[in-house]
């Protein structure tokens, strides 16, 4: 209305007649009411960006994602290699072509591109419109956790546009071969988790003694904590009759010496009261973070809660496309149960590369194969019952932090309110409760969460072993202290002691 003439008088008269007045008026609450940007739910605290040389965000986004995507183009080129039909080879290259050209995009610092739509049209105009909003910035020069999520959204455009790569998980073959690659580790688990499992069915006097299951619910969520580690060396004590030792435990002192925040004594109240409350649905909620061997010991954690009695159902929640290299699928969870429902097929078979290398697998002894199908019956008897569920939902893979979830995914936010427990596995699920941000270390957990803390109606626990710059809870000085330690990062302005997972956090907010 403004530009309709040139103003040579103050705003009254003529031009601003009442009717003027009511239409600007009119005008004006259109625009406040107007459908908010996202970034306006993000906390106000600067988020981690690609271009600060002393974080993380940089190091990661100018050598860690080239070489991601060499490992996808070379995934997809040997997938290619052993199809004979010539419409899949096909898409298959086009697929090779786009991942080259993303790879080339962020090692040249070109503009985040818009994405095109692969059937999920609301997904792709969010993330179109916060490139947009975020002034179409480039790859060396924007917001770490948007770009990663863009980064992995968009890769799986050129699957979904395909005819025969849809369901194509580039990732699946590293993820089984880690799993593979765990086996000591998942056999000792089998036969301690068999111990375990067989000791609470008894009914001993001793599961009634709460300073050993508080124990022993600390020893399973701490080996939970570091899965990805396969660190054996908290396995020395997992059983019952042995539990009380734990306190003495050289192994579990060393490792508790790196959580720098350790809530789950906090975390162990909230399911023994609510089991004392009789209350009939006591449900745990994992989102889940990577798979092979720590989805195996996240199952191992959901199992002892289960076998307890601390829950009645544990609902799981994977990731509903390859994400992040390792994260966990619908798929993944298949794949691990039908390795563990015949172990000496998967683990006696020679993999590509040991056929490469003449190499032939040990033979699985009759005691473990044994152990391992006790596992894989007791877990999927559990998901027959409905105790043991999984629960996939498409916002996990949106761009943004969980402070926008109680207003991009209500119905999510309810369903979470339904658990007793939520525990956010992982240093992605850290960064986005947290939005990513700089705060200072001394900042609460709670307050860093913004709406999914203090009133949110959700008991939010994250377990995180360090790998990004964000960490919030710490005593005053103790972010100075680490960086002093070897490797920490010293004067240079960066916390490398946070990067690379030697430091953990277990974190609590109760908001329910």
């Amino acid at each position: 209305i403004l530009s309709l003439k040139p103003l040579q008088a103050p705003l009254r008269g003529p031009l601003f007649d009442s009717s003027t007045l009511i239409l600007c008026s009119l005008l004006a609450c259109a625009i406040i009411t107007a459908e908010p940007l996202a970034m306006e739910f993000d906390t106000k605290t600067p988020k981690s960006i690609t271009s600060d040389p002393a974080s993380f965000a940089s190091d990661s986004v100018r050598q860690r994602w080239p070489i991601i995507l060499t490992g996808a183009i070379d995934d997809v080129y040997r997938a290619i290699s052993k199809t004979d039909d010539v419409d899949k080879q096909a898409e298959g290259k086009k697929i090779v072509e786009q991942l080259g050209n993303l790879k080339y995009e962020v090692q040249h610092d070109r503009k985040l591109s818009p994405m095109v739509d692969d059937g999920y049209p609301d997904e792709i105009a969010a993330y179109n419109k916060e490139v947009e909003d975020l002034g179409n910035p480039s790859w060396l020069h924007v917001p770490w956790l948007f770009s990663e999520c863009y980064m992995y959204r968009r890769i799986n455009t050129f699957f979904q546009l395909t005819k025969h790569w849809r369901n194509y998980d580039i990732f699946a073959r590293q993820k089984i071969d880690t799993f593979r690659a765990s086996r000591n580790a998942v056999m000792e688990l089998a036969s301690r988790y068999k111990e375990l499992v067989e000791e609470l069915r008894a009914n001993k006097d001793v599961t009634h003694d709460e300073e050993a299951e508080k124990l022993l619910f600390s020893e399973v969520f701490e080996i939970c904590l570091w899965g990805n580690a396969t660190d054996l060396s908290l396995l020395t004590n997992l059983t019952y009759e042995d539990v009380q030792t734990l306190q003495g435990s050289a192994a579990r002192k060393a490792a508790e010496k790196n959580i720098l925040i350790n809530d789950l004594p906090a975390s162990y109240e909230i399911l023994k009261n609510a089991r004392a409350d009789g209350q009939e649905e006591r449900r745990v909620d994992l989102v889940l973070d990577n798979a092979g061997f720590e989805l195996y010991v996240d199952l191992v954690l959901a199992g002892f809660l289960l076998a307890s009695g601390l829950a009645t159902r544990v609902v799981l929640r994977p990731k509903s496309m390859p994400w992040f290299v390792s994260d966990v699928l619908p798929s993944d969870f298949t794949a691990l149960l039908n390795a563990i429902s015949n172990p000496k097929a998967f683990f006696e078979t020679q993999t590509e590369d040991e056929q490469l290398q003449g190499k032939t697998p040990e033979p699985v002894s009759d005691k473990e194969a044994q152990d391992l199908v006790f596992v894989f019956q007791e877990w999927a008897n559990l998901h027959a019952e409905g105790q043991l569920i999984m629960r996939p939902n498409r916002y996990w893979t949106a761009g943004g932090s969980f402070w926008r979830l109680p207003h991009e995914a209500p119905e999510l936010l309810d369903d979470l309110k339904g658990a007793d427990l939520v525990i956010f596995k992982g240093d992605l699920n850290y960064r986005k409760l947290t939005g990513d941000a700089h705060w200072d270390t001394t900042t609460p957990f709670q307050e860093a969460l913004g709406p999914m803390g203090k009133g949110s109606g959700i008991n939010v626990l994250s377990l995180r072993t360090c790998k990004a710059d964000v960490v919030v809870g710490l005593p005053a000085g103790k972010d100075e202290e680490l960086k002093k330690t070897d490797g920490g990062g010293g004067d240079s302005g960066a916390r490398k002691w946070a990067w690379h997972g030697k430091w953990a956090v277990v974190c609590l907010s109760q908001g329910s």
